[in-house]
């Protein structure tokens, strides 16, 4: 057998394989004996190991191919993954609908599908090759894990659509495997895995592919980021294609007409749902139109043609046997639940946090009370109430201490606080609080610096301050436990990198109180360095917009601290960016051809990519949309450009080739 006779005969295989693997992981129909599949499958792996040049990331001998990874990659989302909004009951689910409702001038229908408990994933079609996997991150910024996705059978390696195409869903570990995976770490003496959703997660966040192809995963998938979808008009007709494209999507879905149709199917499920091999944890609502989904928009978190309905939550009975103390970045004083240990909703309880003493009081809770407790929105485990005819007379009360836990300094309660507070501004408690918040993700992101390592270089005294953090040097980290070499490089590299962020990052870590990770983007914009925001009035601050007076006054205070000057003197010495490097009010504030403006990029370009497009027109004060509406402003046509081309060409919308994009930008 010659290269070009290989070829031809490894082709034709794939393609059986692709089918056969469809055939029964998808639709769940085999129409051939496991043998024949795995007879096949030798005689693949025999001719790719003849001819090695041969083998493509597509073939069924790669879903476990690929070698250990040292790291996931970052992934940017061009269109984000957005968070949907919660409903509780049914008059939350109706009030969605009149929103939806007033927010068009057509009729509205609707497309409920069963909320998987799973991990958000997104997988990326180039000339029908799946080519990457991430999953949703913080919905801007996710993790590269291809390797790991190309394991579940039931993602499509090859899609017959053409198009580069972003496919959106839900991986999750069904009853069955979860079950044959915690047995199985129950005989090696492992600890199991507390519930699927968690299993799902860790399989898919392994290094190494070969033990998520173990862990038997599976995929549903729901919608789209990137992809112009021709003809295709309603959410329910997408549904459809994707499932004609060979994706597994849920088969529980319908289209209702009314809200009354969904509560029905909501109320359904409610009571069918421990009748699946899979765990939900809700029903999500989307308005089925999707030109009705772009009138309606967005707001800053989630979409308003969507909503979530989570079923109500578990409520079970423990005692209550004791309550500690805990002091945040803040200095609020924290009391915290001590229970005996209680499986809710499919996770090991055992703390549950009390909030303050006014809730305590309210709810007449003592230690060694029998209470009741649940998970609010299924995470936050928290006291509901007392079991009061179960009370022996051996219950105590608890009142709260006058003096800081961790540094014996007086509590206050300022002004219209129920909190009590550590003001003392080298309480241990707070300052080890406050470099965990300083490194987290929205603030200066570095990596390798997670909490239990931040708690260790605290308590081997290697960093007290937010200062100490840039004079953490190789020696010093090498003689530290689970510190090898590689990992300290890392580490040095992660915090060199940091020191080029953009201000708001520096403002959000600092823990200004009240000043969130949006204001913090808000005050860099409008004030462009720290010096120029640290000199700002009061009156300055609450010009700004979106700063309101506790807010202003809050920075006006920090800023007038000599320490934070000297902090931010140590900063600045160290080499940390004091400056903002984003888009400047400033430059928006200026008149251009894309001020207000909504955009659309469509097709392939030769000067720029899809990001750094949307970045430069964003700069210059317009908006970048990823569908055509009649609100579209301008769409601009690269190579190849598709459905929404056309679409535009039907609305009578301005057409641009980027040669115009690009004399735009130049101007």
């Amino acid at each position: 057998m010659d290269k070009q006779q290989a070829q031809e005969k490894i082709d034709a295989i794939k393609e059986l394989l692709h089918q056969y693997g469809h055939e029964y992981y998808v639709l769940d129909k085999p129409s051939v004996p496991d043998s024949e599949y795995d007879q096949k499958l030798r005689e693949l792996q025999e001719l790719e190991d003849a001819y090695p040049e041969l083998v493509t990331a597509d073939s069924p001998t790669q879903r476990v191919g690929a070698e250990p990874l040292e790291a996931f990659q970052k992934v940017q989302h061009n269109i984000p993954m957005l968070s949907l909004g919660n409903a509780f009951n049914a008059d939350e689910l109706r009030d969605f609908a009149r929103r939806a409702t007033e927010g068009t001038d057509k009729p509205v229908s609707y497309v409920c599908e069963l909320k998987i408990d799973g991990l958000a994933i997104s997988l990326l079609y180039e000339d029908g090759k799946f080519v990457r996997g991430a999953t949703r991150g913080d919905g801007t910024t996710g993790e590269d894990i291809t390797s790991n996705l190309r394991t579940i059978r039931s993602i499509p390696l090859t899609i017959k659509d053409k198009d580069t195409i972003e496919v959106r869903g839900e991986a999750f570990m069904p009853h069955k495997s979860f079950l044959a995976l915690n047995q199985k770490r129950d005989e090696n003496g492992d600890e199991p895995f507390a519930n699927p959703r968690n299993a799902a997660a860790g399989s898919l966040r392994q290094l190494d592919p070969k033990i998520a192809a173990k862990r038997n995963l599976d995929t549903f998938l729901y919608g789209v980021g990137e992809w112009e979808t021709g003809t295709i008009q309603s959410h329910s007709e997408r549904l459809s294609y994707l499932k004609e494209l060979g994706f597994k999507t849920n088969p529980e879905w319908r289209k209702c007409q009314t809200i009354e149709e969904v509560i029905d199917y909501v109320e359904y499920w409610t009571t069918e749902r421990p009748n699946l091999n899979y765990e939900i944890d809700g029903i999500v609502v989307k308005v089925d139109d999707l030109d009705q989904q772009e009138e309606l928009g967005y707001t800053a978190k989630s979409p308003r043609w969507a909503i979530a309905y989570k079923f109500p939550a578990e409520e079970v009975i423990t005692t209550l046997t004791d309550i500690e103390l805990s002091v945040g970045r803040t200095g609020v004083v924290t009391p915290t639940a001590i229970l005996d240990a209680v499986k809710v909703a499919g996770t090991t309880v055992k703390r549950a946090s009390l909030h303050n003493e006014d809730l305590i009081r309210a709810k007449d809770i003592r230690i060694g009370d029998t209470v009741v407790i649940k998970k609010a929105g299924d995470i936050i485990p928290e006291v509901v109430r007392v079991v009061e005819e179960k009370r022996t007379d051996k219950e105590e009360e608890f009142h709260m201490p006058t003096t800081c836990p961790a540094c014996g300094s007086d509590l206050v309660r300022l002004e219209e606080e129920v909190a009590l507070r550590c003001i003392n501004p080298n309480c241990p408690a707070q300052l080890k609080e406050g470099l965990i918040h300083f490194v987290s993700r929205n603030a200066m992101n570095i990596d390798g610096l997670g909490e239990k390592v931040i708690i260790q270089l605290f308590q081997e005294k290697l960093i007290q301050t937010i200062a100490d953090i840039y004079r953490l040097n190789r020696e010093d980290l090498l003689k530290l436990e689970r510190m090898g070499e590689k990992s300290v490089d890392n580490l040095l590299q992660a915090i060199e990198v940091s020191k080029g962020n953009s201000i708001e990052r520096l403002l959000f870590g600092l823990g200004i109180r009240f000043v969130g990770a949006k204001a913090a983007k808000t005050l860099a914009q409008q004030f462009e360095t720290i010096d120029n925001l640290q000199q700002a009035s009061y009156d300055e601050l609450i010009a700004v917009d979106e700063i309101g007076e506790k807010m202003a006054d809050s920075i006006a205070h920090y800023f007038s601290e000599q320490e934070v000057t000297d902090l931010l003197q140590e900063l600045r010495e160290l080499g940390v960016n004091m400056e903002y490097t984003g888009v400047k009010r400033s430059s928006q504030s200026e008149e251009t051809i894309f001020s207000e403006k909504t955009v659309v990029l469509t097709g392939k370009m030769e000067h720029y990519t899809r990001q750094e497009a949307k970045e430069k027109i964003e700069n210059m004060g317009g908006s970048v949309t990823g569908s055509v509406s009649k609100k579209t402003d301008i769409v601009i046509a690269g190579e190849d450009a598709g459905s929404k081309f056309e679409k535009a060409q039907k609305l009578g919308v301005t057409i641009w080739d980027e040669q115009q994009l690009r004399e735009a930008l130049n101007d």
